[in-house]
């Protein structure tokens, strides 16, 4: 006779899983979602929830595969408490609750968190450090089938806070208050997909072009748990939904974040500001600037000169302070009169009024001074550690748990995967480090 408890080897990884991971929670969680008297009885919540992890974990995109493998992996059936005779469920089953039953993604969020807080308890996350980035998946539709249309650009999340500071330099500099209609959101052209309408068409450089959607995960820096995902269209800017996302870490579990390490994609006033205001050291790539037209002169040949508030060409002109955009700019611009006679005049600009304009962010000195970390020894250790927190969460997640595509269509089922491969790779992590071996002392 043999057991299915025999069967699974002592060292795999689902037993090593069930050993320190309670799952218990998730029925508590969702038990409202269910009627207790009426209709057949139904599948297990909990069980359900763990066969998708075993998807998550060993990279099954598909859930019809993955109740095959169910049925003929005995390692399986031993973390799903399925008998070696029992009948596995339908993947419909599976489906049908996904379609009808968890359309909140607030329940794969409230999972996740739980798993979260698990890893916490355990001391395996201390959220002095996160790390921040994002990976693009590739979205379930074809990238030939799409609608020309014309929409809002999405709102950063601390334009709220930039209202106030441009009208406040404005009228610092005894400028009017900018027209109510001037704040309305800007629109731009953009290929929206048929076959999946919430996917964003991408094009950045060095990336593919079509439609996608990003993965913005952030990662705590002592062990790599990731303690954030969130899921948007891939023409959604990284900076955009990144503030909201930190404090939405640290009011749900209480993290004293010190310092924060981003990529260049990050490098902007806005989050340079939202960081100082928060007390957060933050460590960005460096971000080349734009250069200028073939035989123009860069903007960096300019010096800012404070206490003029203007910027000084290299032929001594001070270029005095005209306006404040509604973006946050403030605009310097030239004497046509001066620029006409300069010498480098055909290098510094095309302006048919021989003006030459230079645009400076209300936030440009909280930029330079979260821009100035990355120069120290500090800043240096804090940032080269990127590539073994956030950026390795990544490739595994691509190489080992299929976070390469989009597995459904619509962005509330993208971020409920997200979700899910972001806690199956929790899960991992955890069962890993909480049952190596301890290292032998040496004798």
């Amino acid at each position: 006779m043999v057991t299915l408890e025999e069967l699974v080897p002592a060292d795999h990884l689902l037993r090593k899983i069930e050993a320190v991971i309670d799952f218990s929670f998730i029925h508590d969680r969702v038990a409202g979602l269910y009627c207790a008297d009426n209709g057949r009885p139904a599948l297990d919540p909990t069980l359900m929830f763990k066969a998708l992890f075993i998807g998550y974990l060993f990279g099954i995109r598909s859930e019809r595969q993955l109740v095959r493998e169910i049925a003929v992996n005995v390692a399986y059936r031993w973390f799903l408490r399925l008998k070696l005779t029992e009948k596995v469920f339908d993947a419909s089953t599976l489906s049908q609750n996904r379609r009808r039953r968890f359309t909140d993604p607030s329940v794969a969020q409230d999972i996740f968190d739980a798993i979260l807080e698990q890893a916490i308890g355990h001391g395996l996350v201390d959220g002095t450090v996160l790390y921040t980035d994002s990976t693009h998946l590739k979205a379930n539709a074809n990238k030939g089938k799409y609608d020309l249309a014309l929409v809002a650009k999405s709102r950063a999340d601390y334009w709220a806070d930039l209202d106030q500071a441009v009208e406040a330099d404005r009228a610092a500099h005894d400028k009017a208050p900018l027209k109510p209609a001037e704040r309305q959101a800007e629109h731009k052209q953009t290929k929206i997909s048929r076959t999946d309408p919430e996917a964003g068409y991408m094009v950045r450089e060095g990336k593919p072009k079509g439609f996608f959607y990003l993965d913005h995960r952030t990662v705590d820096g002592r062990l790599g748990i990731i303690t954030d995902t969130h899921a948007t269209p891939a023409n959604v800017h990284d900076s955009i939904v990144y503030l909201s996302r930190l404090d939405r870490q640290r009011e749900r579990f209480g993290f004293t974040v010190g310092a924060v390490g981003l990529d260049a994609g990050y490098a902007t006033a806005g989050i340079a500001r939202g960081l100082e205001e928060r007390q957060i050291l933050g460590v960005t790539g460096y971000r080349n600037p734009t250069p200028p037209k073939p035989g123009m002169m860069r903007k960096s040949r300019f010096a800012y000169d404070a206490q003029a508030d203007g910027y000084r060409c290299p032929q001594g002109q001070v270029l005095a302070y005209a306006t404040t955009d509604r973006n946050g700019y403030r605009h310097y611009r030239s004497d046509p009169a001066i620029c006409r006679v300069c010498p480098l005049l055909a290098s510094c600009t095309s302006n048919a009024k021989a003006q030459r304009t230079i645009t400076r962010h209300v936030w440009t000195e909280a930029r330079e001074r979260v821009d100035a970390h990355r120069l120290t020894d500090w800043g240096k250790a804090v940032y080269k550690r990127r590539k073994e927190t956030v950026e390795r969460s990544f490739a595994d997640a691509k190489q080992l748990h299929g976070h390469r595509y989009a597995r459904f269509r619509s962005l509330w089922r993208v971020r409920v995967q997200c979700l899910l491969a972001a806690a199956a790779q929790n899960i991992k992590k955890m069962a890993l480090t909480l049952t190596k071996a301890p290292t032998p002392s040496p004798s």
